[in-house]
């Protein structure tokens, strides 16, 4: 599902709602017919969230980034790093801190937990953000992969979807004075 409207419609604080980051004002959010806020725990390790922002420790490199996030998640035996970031174009830039890489490669960094997150639900908020063509390209790919698995995306973004999804459901906001 798209999120679409203009700025300061509301898609980032509906994000935050449905992430569980924030409360709505009224009703509850409900996944696998229970409402979030009873059961947030396990709603959490179903969720995937990157926002707007990277969500990276910029003083640290590509590898120490991801390799925290992996311990944080409880990832005990995580996959090898290096043939990911060469996927994802960061080859040679593994142990530069992010603060010295452009505005898509932190994009990427970013972008890597969506290969490496057993996550169902991914919320995105932004993911094209400052990536190429064929950074898009390759992000709609993955996101093909995971819909096929099974899983789910909830995301926000102002550049039109590229790919073909079938199941596609586009929901816009208008922003209210």
């Amino acid at each position: 599902m798209q999120l679409a409207g203009p700025n300061g419609a509301g898609k980032t604080s509906l994000l935050r709602i449905v992430a569980g980051f924030s409360v709505p004002d009224e009703g509850a959010i409900f996944y696998n017919q229970q409402a979030i806020s009873q059961h947030y725990e396990e709603y959490a390790r179903e969720l995937l969230f990157i926002g707007h922002k990277t969500g990276v420790n910029v003083q640290l490199s590509a590898l120490e980034n991801l390799q925290y996030w992996l311990h944080i998640n409880g990832y005990t035996n995580g996959p090898d790093l290096y043939p990911l970031l060469a996927k994802l174009g960061l080859v040679g830039l593994e142990d530069v801190p992010v603060r010295m890489l452009s505005a898509g490669q932190q994009r990427r960094v970013a972008l890597v937990r969506l290969w490496l997150s057993d996550a169902k639900l991914w919320i995105l908020d932004e993911p094209f953000t400052a990536l190429d063509k064929s950074g898009v390209a390759f992000l709609q790919q993955r996101f093909s992969e995971h819909l096929k698995s099974g899983g789910a995306i909830l995301l926000t973004t102002h550049q039109d979807l590229t790919a073909q999804f079938d199941n596609l459901q586009t929901v816009t906001l208008e922003y209210r004075h």
